[in-house]
């Protein structure tokens, strides 16, 4: 079994921030993101955008390294 790293653990945390966000934008039209640092969004926040965005493919590497070899 994979055991997460720390890095792992981060790129989960902002992969839910990143998702939760889209939800209240799809379903309340609220930018929480947006809301907290200002908007329109300056530096930190496009950052946080970035990181969220990094974390994702982070979270896409981690399940291909999960996937364990069919064994016969």
């Amino acid at each position: 079994m994979y055991k997460f790293n720390l890095l792992d653990k981060i790129s989960l945390v902002l992969v839910i921030i990143g998702s939760l966000n889209w939800g209240f934008i799809g379903l309340l039209n609220f930018n929480l993101i947006g809301t907290l640092l200002g908007e329109p969004v300056n530096l930190l926040g496009r950052i946080i955008y970035i990181l969220v965005g990094a974390a994702s493919v982070d979270m896409l590497m981690l399940i291909f390294k999960m996937k364990k070899p069919f064994k016969q």
